[in-house]
């Protein structure tokens, strides 16, 4: 069973504090490799928290249970907490429709996590929508795996029971993401050099291969619209792809190293990719610009040192819901909070070999997963945004920067709303 370690530090630096951790037990021969977190996910509803904690197994926990532990709501004190087991193998009884925790043996090494849902996460692009009429149990919520083998396993996060196996990898599947539209479509990414394309609403067939990358495919990304895709590799590769067309869009030109981590900003406007080159650029995917570096080392290594073994590598990066703050993981020990129109860190707090992070849905928490199977969490400020950059985000959601340049609107309203100022 999966322990709660209940702790408070407020010697973090700036003004994120630590909060807590979830930890798995660990057995002597258990500290060698093999029990890494390398994915950790908050499901679209905010309802559930899971990650990979090494040799197999994925924990899906309720994260209203999880949080109220953190911040000590009906807990007689500090100190490590239990999670009832309340899987279909028998446990506590609860009452129906109440979360419940699930611990899944995948038959293998998990490297990639993502949570989907029928339900969209916003009213889509599209105006005639077949798959509205399709329902997957009733809003169903389904958690993929990637696993060593190549394989991707599809599970119903209500009973933790594998519903489908999807054979077509021939290496390992390192990163997967739903489309946010609830249409069900899911994207792997894997080491065999490709992306693939599932319907999961069709039984989980096959849609098509994206090719086009040259070595190993380490992450991917819809856009809020489902209507882009990036995905980033080895070879300094980050491409997008029209998902309508499955086809490539454009290749982006500007980092030194492997690239490892992406993610898309709410609005879509911004594209953040993280490398083994020190860095975390942030982009305009429309049109295919750099607008923000932001640096983990410097002075930054030139182009042809990029790829020496240093201890800056960039491991993931995160957008906050809230559009302004980002977060990055480095192999230095540090997880750093970023700003969006600042180019040093609003805060700097220290891990320990960290791998990957994830903000909740409602941006209230950084959770970052690490190689000892273990996962932080650090509470992020609630913060007001400006009226301005939430009419931004509210256009910039609807409206692509080659529309934002027609606008009969002052430049310097015009650079605004293209993030033309970070």
């Amino acid at each position: 069973s999966v322990k709660l370690l209940l702790s408070i530090n407020s010697d973090i630096e700036g003004s994120y504090p630590f909060i807590g951790e979830l930890l798995v037990p660990v057995a002597p021969f258990d500290q060698k490799s093999g029990r890494e977190t390398w994915t950790v996910a908050f499901a679209p509803d905010g309802s559930y928290f899971a990650w990979s904690q090494g040799h197999r197994i994925v924990t899906l926990v309720p994260w209203s249970k999880c949080l109220k532990n953190f911040v000590g709501e009906g807990s007689t004190g500090v100190g490590p907490q239990r999670l009832s087991r309340q899987n279909s193998e028998g446990g506590t009884v609860v009452p129906v429709g109440d979360p419940r925790e699930h611990t899944i043996d995948c038959g293998d090494i998990v490297w990639g996590l993502a949570f989907g849902s029928s339900v969209p996460e916003k009213q889509s692009r599209c105006v005639n929508i077949e798959w509205h009429r399709f329902k997957f149990g009733q809003d169903q919520l389904l958690l993929a795996t990637g696993l060593n083998n190549g394989r991707v396993k599809i599970w119903d996060v209500y009973t933790g029971k594998l519903l489908l196996n999807l054979m077509d990898h021939t290496d390992i599947v390192r990163d997967l993401t739903f489309a946010p539209d609830g249409s069900l479509m899911l994207v792997s990414a894997s080491r065999d050099k490709t992306l693939r394309v599932w319907d999961l609403k069709d039984d989980g067939n096959m849609v098509k291969v994206l090719r086009g990358h040259q070595n190993w495919v380490y992450c991917c990304a819809f856009s809020p619209d489902s209507s882009v895709l990036c995905s980033v590799g080895a070879s300094k590769s980050v491409f997008l792809w029209d998902m309508d067309k499955y086809s490539l869009i454009r290749k982006l030109e500007g980092h030194h190293n492997d690239v490892v981590s992406c993610e898309f900003s709410p609005d879509g406007a911004l594209l953040a990719t993280a490398s083994y080159d020190t860095r975390v650029i942030i982009w305009d995917p429309h049109v295919g610009t750099v607008l923000l570096e932001l640096a983990h080392l410097f002075p930054p290594p030139s182009p042809i040192f990029a790829g020496g073994a240093n201890d800056r590598w960039v491991r993931s990066v995160a957008f906050c819901h809230d559009g302004r703050h980002i977060a990055s993981i480095t192999d230095d020990r540090m997880v750093r909070f970023w700003t969006i129109d600042e180019k040093s860190p609003k805060a700097i707090a220290p891990l320990i070999n960290g791998l990957c992070c994830a903000f909740s849905i409602d941006g209230s928490v950084l959770a970052a997963g690490s190689r000892d199977g273990s996962v932080h969490f650090w509470a992020c400020p609630k913060g007001i945004a400006s009226l301005q950059h939430l009419c931004r985000m509210a256009l910039r959601r609807v409206m692509s920067t080659q529309q934002v340049q027609t606008l009969p609107i002052p430049p310097r309203i015009r650079s605004y709303l293209s993030y033309q100022d970070l």
